[in-house]
């Protein structure tokens, strides 16, 4: 696994910036760009509890496919949309997408999902890759399956989180998704991850409910 310097430099210049410019009283509110190719996401209103037992819910940050364009190990986030989607459609479920602008915490996002889900089983996933599939019934910081390392996950991994999801969903009791051991991964990586933190954090809007997002694919 290679740091992705390029992504290091935007991110760090952007963060000086935004300081350098709060302290002269010039730094504008920050909001999501355009999106990224490969995905196209369009909101449609303040989300409601769902109904449907057939459905898994996936939570995402404001910045997820707009400002950020893949994880910290360069996994596009069209791919992992496309991956998540593919693991629950092969166990026969359907997903459905929504904004969480209130928190950044992935155990919350992932909570607040399950919660939104007609089966009451949810996946929160932040713009670096960390990812949390959650049930309704537990507490926020409980969770079915956490996956803390982002620079271990990779294309397969975020499939098999999507199938592990509705195989929950079903009241199934899957076999946690395996996944890879690097005990260097946290220390070469938990500079960028925190700098990443910070700038996803950026687009929050605490007052803002939840959105219902249609999630198209391109190409």
């Amino acid at each position: 696994m290679q740091i992705n310097r390029e992504l290091v430099e935007k991110v760090v210049a952007e963060v000086i910036a935004e300081v350098l410019g709060s302290q002269f009283g010039s730094a504008p509110t920050p909001t999501p760009r355009e999106e990224v190719s490969g995905v196209a996401f369009a909101e449609s209103g303040r989300t409601v509890k769902g109904t449907d037992p057939k459905e898994v819910v996936l939570a995402l940050t404001p910045a997820f496919g707009t400002t950020f364009s893949k994880t910290i190990v360069d996994v596009p986030h069209a791919e992992v949309l496309r991956q998540i989607f593919a693991g629950v459609e092969e166990e026969g479920l359907k997903i459905r997408v929504v904004r969480v602008y209130h928190t950044a915490d992935v155990a919350f996002m992932a909570h607040q999902a399950a919660k939104l889900s007609g089966s009451g089983i949810g996946i929160g996933v932040l713009s670096r890759g960390t990812s949390v599939i959650h049930q309704k019934d537990l507490a926020p910081l409980s969770n079915l399956e956490l996956f803390p390392q982002s620079p271990l996950l990779d294309a397969m991994t975020f499939r098999a989180i999507g199938k592990n999801a509705a195989k929950y969903a079903k009241s199934e009791q899957p076999t946690p998704v395996p996944t890879k051991n690097d005990p260097m991964a946290r220390p070469r990586y938990q500079g960028l991850a925190a700098l990443l933190h910070n700038k996803e954090a950026r687009f929050l809007d605490r007052t803002k409910a939840p959105v219902e997002v249609k999630v198209t694919f391109e190409g």
